[in-house]
């Protein structure tokens, strides 16, 4: 039996095999998977059957006391979860398996399994592609019955390290348009693989190149691109100083989501202008808390760069810019540090992020507005605000340092304003 026979065997699958019909196939992925020995830290087994594949999921799911739910009613599609793994049944499609094979979208997707039997079943060649680490396509019009295999031809690149077959890129090459007709969740899941692939960035540049990215990202660039593939190595620039910072930028911001780092990819690939990303992101479907990130990260990103030494960077200036960015402060160091600024010139706005205790980036009041309302016998106004804003600046710049400070830093500072007042009538 050969390696990859050994990766497939039903020993290594959650339910017994024995209980799956004669005519059942695994199918896609894991056969795929098992054939250039890749591993996977989920277990996904799709299997078709020539008919009953509702049932017999239903029944296996009983059997086990595992999950179970319809897919698709209509085209007979259903999955049983169990606790690490998700077994999907599908009636085939056309008349055969062979048939059904001859319906997928790229020839190392289309190769079949039979667990009974211990034989492959592979019509188009499939394994030989998988050896050879070419994606290639069954046909064009399979790829055009379902648009969104377009984009999924680069996610599988990167993710397996294959080569996209010459011809098979040229005809996507004509078909990207029709992207623009896929569901907007669907497209933004092919770009989420992509972001988190380590091979992602170059295949990314290749889908824009071919414009498939076009219809969803009209305002990706070949600039931004470059900016992009620039991320990762800064990340790592970044990291290998302040580790603290490497880690947040990995942190998922929502579980299963993208990370910091991923969102500062995503920023590369949209408007500079602040209100046109934030609709792209949203006619993607993005979150709100992933759209606030990105948009913030857009909108605050110039003031940063505008910068060229430390020097240039005022704390009244650092304090309002922390106040504006907030948590969002990592994306935003790593895409101006992407974009060529010095490590040490952002290092002091690092500095104060990583310290919790900072006031600059951190600030925490030394008095409230009730304070100075009965200090200074003040009535409720917008004059309070700004009283606190200036007695937080004047105490990061080390003017004032205590509670008796603070409230007589605000009465000097009310008296000579209440002043100003008094001229100007």
């Amino acid at each position: 039996m050969t390696n990859y026979q050994t990766a497939l065997s039903p020993q290594n699958w959650p339910f017994n095999w024995e209980l799956l019909p004669s005519d059942a196939c695994l199918v896609g992925g894991a056969v795929r998977d098992a054939v250039i020995n890749r591993q996977s830290v989920t277990q996904d087994l799709d299997f078709v059957l020539p008919t009953k594949a509702v049932r017999s999921a239903s029944k296996l799911a009983r059997r086990y006391k595992a999950g179970f739910v319809v897919l698709d009613a209509q085209r007979q599609i259903a999955r049983v979860v169990f606790g690490n793994a998700t077994v999907d049944f599908a009636q085939q499609d056309g008349d055969s398996l062979e048939a059904d094979l001859h319906r997928r979208d790229y020839t190392i997707n289309a190769i079949a399994f039979n667990p009974h039997t211990k034989e492959f079943i592979d019509p188009l060649q499939g394994i030989l592609d998988c050896r050879k680490g070419i994606i290639r396509m069954v046909s064009p019009e399979n790829l055009q019955k379902d648009p969104l295999r377009l984009l999924r031809g680069y996610r599988q690149a990167a993710q397996l390290g294959f080569q996209i077959d010459p011809a098979t890129q040229s005809v996507i090459r004509k078909l990207a348009p029709l992207l623009s007709k896929i569901a907007a969740e669907r497209v933004r899941t092919e770009l989420g693989y992509l972001l988190k692939s380590p091979q992602g960035v170059p295949w990314l540049k290749a889908a824009w190149e071919d414009n498939v990215l076009r219809p969803w990202l009209p305002d990706a660039t070949a600039e931004g691109l470059e900016h992009m593939a620039a991320v990762d190595q800064s990340a790592v620039v970044l990291a290998e100083t302040w580790p603290k910072l490497g880690v947040e930028l990995k942190l998922q911001v929502t579980k299963h989501s993208l990370s910091l780092l991923n969102l500062a990819k995503l920023a590369n690939l949209l408007s500079s202008i602040p209100a046109v990303a934030e609709q792209q992101l949203l006619a993607l479907k993005y979150s709100r808390v992933q759209t606030r990130i990105v948009v913030r990260a857009i909108q605050h990103l110039p003031q940063l760069l505008s910068y060229t030494t430390a020097k240039d960077i005022p704390l009244r200036e650092q304090y309002f810019f922390f106040l504006n960015v907030g948590a969002v402060f990592p994306v935003v160091a790593l895409l101006a540090v992407a974009r060529g600024m010095a490590v040490d010139t952002i290092a002091p706005l690092i500095e104060h992020y990583l310290n919790p205790n900072d006031q600059v980036a951190h600030p925490t009041p030394l008095v409230t507005g009730k304070d100075l309302i009965k200090s200074l016998k003040l009535s409720p106004s917008s004059k309070i605000g700004e009283l606190l804003t200036e007695i937080q600046i004047a105490r990061i710049e080390g003017n004032i340092n205590s509670i008796k400070g603070a409230l007589e830093f605000a009465a000097k500072l009310d008296s000579i304003n209440c002043g100003s007042e008094d001229k100007d009538k």
